[in-house]
């Protein structure tokens, strides 16, 4: 897929930046990202003390003990339409967006 741009109707040119990884060390698994996609892109993962992946639901109350800490996961990124709602919604700042690869 190569890069584009669109031209809004206020005339403005738009570039969407599709997601292409999330920093799992600043990632605190809140779900606010998950919330605000619409596009079935994330998951949410628990990650165990030997660093097997669990999922998990954002809503529900999961037994904690299974896992260790929570975290997002891009698993759907052909779904992504580049809008970077999940980006603008992070607390720590964990996502990282890039145009369409030519």
């Amino acid at each position: 897929m190569a890069e584009f741009t669109i031209v809004l109707p206020s005339g403005k040119s738009w570039t969407p930046h599709y997601a292409q990884s999330i920093n799992e060390a600043k990632c605190i698994g809140c779900g606010r990202c998950f919330r605000v996609c619409g596009r079935d892109v994330l998951q949410l993962v628990g990650v165990d003390e030997d660093g097997e992946r669990i999922a998990v639901s954002v809503d529900s109350d999961d037994d904690d003990a299974e896992y260790e800490k929570k975290v997002m996961t891009i698993a759907n990124p052909e779904n992504c339409v580049g809008c970077e709602a999940c980006m603008r919604i992070c607390p720590k700042k964990c996502y990282t967006h890039a145009p369409a690869a030519a």
